[in-house]
């Protein structure tokens, strides 16, 4: 029997009817048609996480920026299912990868193996080898599988038995996992949380949206009828249009004094690396593209920073202490910065 699909719209996906600019307003033609596609991912999407507008938009924010995405939250709250939907609004090569405290680094890399008609060894590509990866429970693998994705998502390559092999544009890594209190898991190193542009929580849903939950999905698989809206090369495109949206001096000065204010607080025991600003900057121009715009304002920046940071920070003892969150650390930062033009 066929479900009812949730009306969605785009514009609550993307955070549009807020653009802080009056509207769609673009001097570039391309970042409008930009603006217009993202959107429609984010709502088909939003057809099946629903009532998560805005952390659908951050996804969506993430596959412009060309990052990679960690979704942490308890289980049964649709990590997995925004994952796959984000991965099936895209028609382009797809893989998962079920993290178990079994998996070896070769079952995420890929492994020579000696062909005897030939006598030379040909390397098997792993399922890292796609455009968008979903690693579902990452934090269930050992330490030593976690890190044989170090390379593959800064450099976009994987290096086995001596030999480089490079991993296709566009390429996003998509990963899940259960809060670190849970037994079985091991916590990420901060080399490894670093590599993800932003830490997303889904959270329990509102009354009326798990209501129509219930509704919708209870007697449906939800991804049956979700396909792409959009191709690789589009994706590709997408990605190089939105580099080119403008960021004042002032503006990147203000993002350093950001940096520069997580490594002197006292609530931070290790601030914020230039690879954090990096991110925060691109994510922001995408930010400011689904809003309708083709420059950067504070306001994408301050929205952003916690998403993008928070993770990337280590807590001081004393902050800790007194239960301060990373998220809530930033946000108090902001707060001591000038914003320009404020």
């Amino acid at each position: 029997m066929a479900t009812a699909v949730h009306s969605v719209d785009p514009a609550d996906v993307t955070g549009s009817h807020d653009n802080g600019d009056g509207g769609d307003d673009f001097q570039d033609a391309a970042l409008a048609e930009v603006a217009r596609r993202a959107r429609q991912v984010g709502a088909n999407v939003a057809r099946v996480v629903i009532g998560k507008e805005e952390v659908v938009r951050d996804c969506v924010v993430a596959l412009l920026a060309g990052g990679h995405v960690i979704i942490e939250d308890f289980p049964g709250v649709g990590k997995t299912l925004l994952g796959k939907a984000l991965a099936r609004s895209v028609s382009c090569r797809f893989s998962r990868i079920q993290f178990t405290p079994d998996l070896l680094p070769s079952d995420v890399t890929g492994v020579s193996v000696f062909n005897q008609k030939t006598g030379e060894f040909e390397f098997r590509a792993g399922p890292i080898f796609a455009n968008i990866v979903l690693a579902d429970e990452i934090n269930r693998s050992s330490p030593k599988t976690q890190a044989s994705l170090l390379e593959c998502m800064e450099e976009r390559q994987a290096t086995i038995d001596t030999v480089t092999h490079p991993i296709a544009a566009p390429f996003m890594v998509i990963a899940t996992q259960n809060p670190i209190e849970y037994e079985g898991t091991y916590p990420l190193p901060e080399a490894q949380l670093d590599r993800f542009m932003m830490r997303l929580s889904i959270g329990y849903p509102a009354r009326e949206a798990e209501e129509a939950i219930l509704h919708e999905q209870s007697s449906h698989d939800p991804l049956a009828e979700l396909g792409p809206v959009l191709d690789a090369a589009e994706v590709l495109a997408m990605q190089q249009a939105v580099q080119g949206v403008r960021v004042v001096p002032a503006l990147r000065r203000y993002v350093v004094d950001l940096l520069s204010a997580t490594r002197s607080s006292r609530d931070v025991y290790l601030g914020a690396s230039p690879r954090a600003g990096i991110a925060l900057v691109r994510a922001s121009k995408a930010l400011a593209v689904l809003r309708g715009r083709d420059f950067v304002a504070p306001q994408d920046l301050k929205e952003l920073a916690g998403l993008v940071l928070g993770h990337r920070i280590i807590l001081s003892s004393e902050a800790r202490m007194h239960g301060r969150g990373e998220t809530a650390v930033i946000e108090a930062l902001l707060k001591t910065i000038p914003v320009p033009g404020g």
